[in-house]
């Protein structure tokens, strides 16, 4: 009556199918040939690389992306040839798998598609290139450079990447690339992007100059400050709904006081339309003492669906709830009453803070 739930099809089977008459075939196919990557490795990477030559656009993309989830380096050649598919999402999802296998070989192709005509391939690059290039400092040179771009989604994304590379750069006791600085314990920080960042403050996209004011404040410089206390308003919107949660929440961990009506409103105003930062506003309210916010935060911790003990768990964790860190350590070992990993995650937030915390009696009296 409802047909039949299909089964994943087995390693002969999507062989099979890989030269199937229809692409909808040919596409699950190829998508069904990845759980198979670790038993028959080559076999699955051969017949991916068929599919990469496919008539089908369609095909051809899932083959790309298939190599990318197999992080299938023994495929580079055949995906640097993909880089010049005619179709433009085969082009798009061939950078994407060349960044997930982080072969640096394909740096010189990606440093060349940083530069392409067509804005989506340069914005693909922007994410590919720093995970292949083996120079911090060459790939935020060139994160920089990417931050000139006349496309806003290509600015919003090099910003990203580059503060992705702060974070994960070496420790103060390794040689350090040219032309970087330290920052105050995040990573490095390119002294050109720090500029840049502050010079997009103006840019005419809400995008671009919210990512910039992030990238500051991270950093440590205040001069996006007024942009963020907009963005908790809602006098400011982001294309991208990770940014406007982020700078919500760098409102209550930068205690900027401004920010405060707009936060109440986000976290408690509306009883017909909820919203959609709701969360986020009654963490940075919390993270500044805010007494409700800690109350209610607190007083899920005690909710009956696991759900929301769990979201009330990280909520604990981001505000920096210290009063509640005995009730979070009743938790630990207990799925049922939470995600393990949250209240792990949450505990060591607890731990390495010492921040001044909401008082013990507001979460005493949050679950009395």
């Amino acid at each position: 009556m409802f047909g039949r739930t299909l089964l994943p099809r087995t390693l002969e089977a999507a062989i099979r199918d890989i030269s199937s008459t229809k692409v909808t075939v040919r596409v699950d196919a190829v998508r069904d040939l990845v759980p198979h990557g670790d038993e028959s490795r080559e076999r699955v990477v051969r017949a991916l690389e068929g599919a990469l030559r496919d008539p089908a656009a369609p095909v051809r993309s899932a083959a790309a992306v298939a190599l990318a989830d197999l992080r299938a380096s023994e495929a580079l050649p055949s995906l640097l040839i993909a880089l010049e598919d005619d179709d433009g999402e085969v082009r798009q999802m061939a950078i994407t798998a060349l960044g997930e296998i982080r072969d640096p070989r394909a740096t010189e192709r990606l440093r060349r598609a940083l530069s392409d005509k067509r804005a989506e391939i340069r914005f693909q690059a922007a994410i590919a290139f720093p995970r292949v290039c083996t120079s911090r400092a060459d790939a935020l040179r060139a994160l920089v450079d990417a931050t000139h771009d006349a496309d806003p989604l290509v600015i919003h994304i090099a910003l990203r990447m580059a503060e992705e590379l702060g974070d994960s750069a070496p420790s103060q006791d390794q040689d350090r690339p040219d032309g970087l600085d330290e920052d105050d314990g995040r990573g490095v920080v390119h002294p050109d992007l720090l500029a840049r960042a502050q010079a997009l403050l103006d840019h005419e996209s809400a995008t671009v100059r919210i990512v910039a004011a992030i990238l500051l404040a991270r950093s440590g410089d205040d001069a996006g400050h007024a942009t963020l206390i907009a963005v908790a308003r809602g006098e400011l919107v982001s294309q991208d709904g990770e940014d406007e949660a982020a700078a919500i929440e760098l409102c209550g961990e930068l205690q900027l006081e401004p920010s405060r009506a707009g936060l109440e409103r986000r976290a408690f105003g509306g009883l017909l339309r909820r919203d959609h930062f709701a969360w986020h506003a009654r963490v940075a309210l919390a993270r500044m003492g805010h007494e409700r916010a800690v109350r209610e935060i607190v007083g899920e911790l005690g909710a009956r669906d696991r759900d929301r003990r769990t979201l009330a768990v990280a909520a604990v964790g981001r505000a920096r709830i210290a009063a509640a860190r005995e009730i979070i350590e009743a938790m630990r070992g207990d799925e049922a009453r939470a995600d393990p990993c949250t209240v792990d995650d949450t505990l060591a937030a607890l731990i390495a803070s010492d921040e001044p915390e909401p008082s013990a009696r507001q979460a005493q009296g949050a679950i009395a």
